[in-house]
């Protein structure tokens, strides 16, 4: 499958239910309060969120009294109008080489699996990888990603479990430099005993990449489940007030009939969804496209 397809997959939960309750409420046959009311609890049941499914709502009051809309098609042609504009007004990420990507977010939400599609991504597109890792306070989570990498036939740098994860980092650097590495994906902790523990570990691991490997591109990708909706959102704060994020990776794209939480994601935080999970496979990692999710949508 392109990802025209593996997209369209994924989002045929969301687009079912939220194609099914416009046309319930189309029936009623008129653009009026409470079909706007009902729009809204359709848009938020969606997971986009009350606060965007108001404004987006709002745009189309205005979008269809100018353009005298009437029909359930009118409408779904309009909403995507809508969404598409939005898309618009986001900074676009062109990853350049040599990379440093760090993959942040909390326990569960599939980093170490998102971590090595990544690779399988990359080497397709005949890049050479190393991956570090640099969650040495899970238990087993060495031993997850050296799973991925002898899958994907990736290098990998470890070390022992609770080392220093900055150490790792300076060594999967050093390695990187050595080889020549297009990309070199890390791995942090998911959760330590206090937030501020985990933040602290976070900034020690950007100081080592800024300072020992200047020439760099680095991005820092926060993964997020897409099957718990809302609750993506706040993983985003917990960590935005500590971390400079560049993009989104949204995880479990087609186990949910929540992928309105895309249009939440980029409304209140404008960051680009970067990467989408769109299956169990290790190919099933698809760069975001904004035209074909909204197409999609609908």
């Amino acid at each position: 499958m392109g990802f025209f397809k593996k997209i369209g997959e994924a989002l045929r939960k969301t687009r079912e239910a939220f194609s099914r309750k416009i046309d319930a409420i189309m029936s009623h046959g008129e653009l009026n309060d409470d079909f706007y009311d009902d729009l809204t609890d359709i848009l938020v049941s969606c997971d986009i969120g009350v606060k965007t499914s108001m404004q987006i709502v709002d745009d189309l009051r205005l979008y269809a009294r100018k353009n005298k809309i009437r029909t359930a098609e009118d409408v779904k042609k309009a909403l995507k109008e809508i969404i598409a504009s939005e898309f618009e007004e986001l900074p676009k990420i062109e990853i350049e080489y040599p990379a440093i990507i760090t993959i942040i977010g909390v326990n569960g939400v599939g980093k170490t699996t998102t971590i090595g599609k990544m690779a399988k991504y990359f080497k397709n597109n005949k890049k050479e990888v190393t991956l570090v890792a640099g969650d040495t306070f899970r238990a087993a989570a060495s031993e997850q990603l050296t799973m991925w990498a002898n899958r994907t036939k990736t290098r990998i740098i470890k070390h022992e479990e609770g080392a220093d994860s900055a150490a790792v980092v300076f060594d999967g650097i050093t390695s990187a430099k050595a080889k020549k590495t297009d990309v070199l994906i890390v791995d942090t902790a998911g959760r330590l005993h206090t937030k501020t523990n985990l933040m602290e570990e976070l900034k020690k691991i950007d100081k080592i990449e800024t300072r020992e490997y200047p020439d760099a591109h680095k991005y820092t990708f926060i993964v997020l489940d897409a099957t718990t909706g809302q609750n993506a959102l706040s993983q985003i704060s917990a960590f935005n007030d500590f971390v400079h994020i560049d993009g989104i990776i949204l995880t479990k794209l087609d186990g949910t009939a929540k992928g309105g939480v895309v249009i939440a994601i980029e409304k209140d935080y404008k960051l680009p969804v970067v990467f989408v999970g769109v299956g169990e496979g290790e190919d099933d990692l698809e760069l975001f496209n904004a035209k074909d999710f909204t197409n999609d949508l609908f």
